[in-house]
């Protein structure tokens, strides 16, 4: 029996490069389909899965959720071998199908416009990419035998949960950014394609994922790096919001326990179940970076939330999911880290 083949959408950007890498390691045959936008430096992305370029496992497929027929073609098997240059285009051939272990059998849904301030300017975007990119895949994956779908949402769905700690059983009448009611509508669809089609389907609600490539525009990276610049940090509103932050690799391993425990529909929070205030962030950053932070105070944040909080109850209970990494721990990984990439930026 040949390995099994994985999709991984957008596995090119933060969370999905880690995610790559852990399964190769497992011994599994990843297929990588990104397509490389510019909501952030594309170099970044190539950078991200650089190491994993040559694996003979490993296949890179330059292309977008959007397009439904490059859809169909990768899970018929109708893809041919991709080159493994950095500035390749897909070829896409009407082949006979290849063997059943080349075709995914299992999905794991990253692929998103990310980001909440970016999607109060540009609010389109985030229908076309997350929520109809979403039901593409969904469209596309009933019509093949594919034995699970596993799909990345957000702790944002939360919205202003006035219950804490946030659990996955909670009603969520509101979401309080176009980033985050995109993603909310993404797992709506989950939910009906499941109920239509029986699609085996796992949704991760990811809170605050941060670490090495983190994207430059996420709190902890874009704080490390203006403290490093010697330039002052935005802090908005009394500096008390709180956080549950997710060290990368507690993440990776969530996507691996769910991947590892096919489910018939169940949604679980992905976080570390416990809290930080950004001030008390602050002072850890100061503290592991060595230099003095500079802080801009700034007016509230529109789409912004003062508390995401998980509980991981269920999430420990069905998945054995614990998370291993402190914050404190988590971000002096971190600053370790971006000190070398601050030191090779410098070079």
């Amino acid at each position: 029996m040949g390995k099994e083949t994985i999709l991984v959408t957008g596995g090119a950007g933060f969370i999905g490069s880690h995610l790559v890498e852990s399964l190769l390691q497992e011994d599994y045959r990843v297929i990588c389909l990104d397509n490389f936008n510019d909501s952030y430096s594309p170099l970044l992305k190539e950078q991200n899965i650089r190491h994993v370029l040559e694996n003979p496992d490993f296949e890179l497929i330059r292309g977008d959720i959007l397009d439904i027929q490059l859809l169909h073609d990768i899970f018929s098997g109708n893809i041919a071998r991709i080159p493994r240059t950095q500035n390749s285009e897909p070829r896409i051939k009407n082949l006979t199908p290849k063997t059943q272990d080349l075709r995914p059998i299992k999905v794991i849904h990253l692929a998103a416009m990310a980001g909440v301030c970016a999607s109060l300017i540009s609010p389109d975007i985030y229908i076309d990419v997350d929520v109809k990119g979403t039901l593409n895949l969904l469209e596309v994956v009933r019509n093949y035998d594919v034995k699970q779908f596993i799909f990345a949402s957000s702790s944002s769905v939360y919205g202003i949960n006035k219950k804490v700690p946030f659990s996955p059983d909670d009603l969520l009448p509101l979401q309080v950014s176009p980033y985050a009611a995109a993603k909310r509508c993404a797992e709506l669809y989950c939910r009906t394609y499941h109920h239509l089609y029986n699609i085996p389907i796992t949704i991760l609600r990811l809170f605050t994922v941060y670490g090495p490539r983190q994207r430059p525009d996420m709190a902890i990276r874009k704080f490390i790096s203006l403290i490093f610049d010697d330039k002052p940090i935005p802090v908005f509103g009394d500096g008390k919001s709180r956080r549950d932050y997710t060290y990368v690799s507690d993440c990776i391993e969530s996507f691996m326990k769910a991947m590892n425990k096919p489910m018939d529909f169940e949604i679980f929070n992905i976080g570390s179940g416990k809290l930080i205030e950004l001030q008390e962030l602050i002072n850890l950053l100061e503290r592991e970076t060595g230099r003095e932070v500079k802080m801009e105070h700034l007016d509230n944040q529109a789409g912004d939330v003062p508390i995401t909080y998980a509980d991981i109850s269920k999430t420990r209970r069905i998945l054995d999911y614990n998370p291993k990494i402190s914050i404190e721990e988590g971000v002096k990984r971190f600053v370790e880290w971006y000190k070398k990439e601050y030191k090779l930026r410098k070079e």
